[in-house]
């Protein structure tokens, strides 16, 4: 459960407001700040670097230090150059623990903007220390269902500081539907959906997947939502058997769909297609289940065949992908290029916002954003909701191509810019 945001009601202007004298200070140190002969501006960022959720941050340290590279020489604001200083820190997979370094990081370091990715387990809890506090928010990693109606989001009103880029789960339903469309197997779809703001929202019958799939032909059995790190999936095993499921699908941290897939052998439970959000994004999650991870599929972000570039370092993606791969050995990653988009954004934020001792100017600049990224357009100008805009979704599975396991596309519908690699095999 989210722990409710600390200081809620209260923003870092009220306190600074309710300190009387002692306002003068902090007040002239950042109006000052223009004028220093090297202004510093703050960026805070908060990741699940450890625990369930740290294959989302496995790329963190790679990311950081090519964002600091390009931001060596500073970021020009209004003929001003400005130095720029990222405080990052970990959230521990823990929502509690990411409002936690959000608040210290608002409060404590008092960064100027603050930045968030990796499921709303992170995303949310720190969007909603910022809107609290007054402070500029950017994130991603994360559906934006989960994101903004995860925090209670109006969509006639939406926030006031915090906003967000990625794909909804319109997407990954119609990508997993264009995945499966030509499979020729039963349209019968076992689900596995945690009781979590992922899990909840997969599964919303409104929100969620029953609608899109009932209306697409398939049944959906729904067992129910577990509960994460489970050590038990007999129940869900037993209820896809029964009703003849060869799809199964679901939205699952690695360790729950690492029991799952385990049991679901020792009990003979074999579907054709296995298609989870979250758990098979990570080339570790699937060099850990050995032969069995062959054939496995997924939603894909982004890939190294993306035809997009960075904007800070006009990189590719397949350039920035080799990169990680040279530098740390390990095969590329899904959020390596949200991550590097992320400060893509707030860069060109930075650059833009008429006055960066203002929070509203740098929201305004926030919210005027038209940005071609290495994820595809970042543009508020053009979302579902307020807040929220949205990014190229594709699908596809991880092969066995030698020695080692490749995620191929195949499945490219509602985005033919992302090219198809291959053509997807029955498990």
């Amino acid at each position: 459960m989210i722990k409710k945001p600390i200081l809620s009601g209260v923003s870092r202007r009220t306190i600074l407001t309710g300190l009387g004298a002692t306002i003068a200070a902090p007040a002239i140190l950042r109006h000052s700040r223009a004028y220093a002969a090297h202004p510093v501006l703050k960026i805070g960022h908060v990741s699940p670097r450890t625990g369930q959720l740290a294959g989302f941050a496995e790329a963190d340290d790679f990311v950081l230090a090519g964002i600091q590279k390009a931001f060596a020489g500073g970021l020009m604001n209004n003929g001003k150059s400005y130095e720029v200083e990222i405080i990052s820190k970990d959230s521990q997979s823990n929502p509690n623990r990411a409002a936690e370094v959000a608040a210290e990081l608002i409060l404590g370091d008092e960064v100027d903007i603050i930045v968030a990715a990796s499921t709303p387990d992170t995303t949310n809890p720190v969007a909603d220390q910022a809107e609290i506090n007054e402070v500029p928010c950017i994130t991603t990693d994360c559906p934006w269902q989960p994101y903004f109606f995860g925090r209670n989001g109006n969509p006639a009103e939406g926030f006031d500081y915090t906003y967000h880029f990625f794909w909804g789960l319109e997407d990954v339903i119609a990508s997993f539907l264009d995945l499966w469309g030509s499979s020729g197997v039963a349209k019968s779809v076992g689900g596995l959906f945690p009781n979590d703001a992922d899990g909840n929202a997969w599964g919303d019958p409104e929100l969620g997947f029953p609608k899109p799939l009932a209306a697409a032909g398939y049944t959906l059995v729904d067992p129910g939502r577990y509960q994460p790190l489970t050590d038990d999936f007999s129940s869900q095993i037993s209820a896809f058997k029964e009703a003849g499921c060869e799809i199964v699908t679901g939205n699952m941290i690695p360790p729950d769909f690492a029991n799952f897939w385990s049991q679901a052998a020792q009990q003979g439970f074999n579907p054709k297609i296995v298609t989870i959000g979250k758990a098979l994004l990570f080339p570790s999650v699937i060099n850990s289940l050995g032969e069995r991870a062959n054939g496995l599929s997924s939603e894909i972000w982004w890939t190294p065949n993306h035809p997009f570039a960075s904007s800070l370092t006009n990189a590719s993606a397949k350039a920035l992908a080799d990169s990680y791969t040279a530098e740390t050995g390990r095969p590329w990653t899904q959020p390596i290029g949200f991550k590097h988009a992320l400060f893509e954004v707030t860069a060109n934020v930075i650059s833009r916002a008429a006055d960066l001792d203002d929070p509203a100017a740098i929201v305004e600049a926030i919210r005027t954003t038209a940005l071609d990224t290495i994820v595809g357009k970042v543009d508020w100008s053009n979302g579902p909701v307020k807040n929220v805009t949205k990014t190229p979704l594709v699908a596809g599975q991880w092969q066995k191509q030698g020695d080692a396991f490749e995620l191929v596309v195949t499945a490219n519908a509602n985005a033919p810019e992302i090219p198809v690699g291959g053509e997807l095999k029955l498990l």
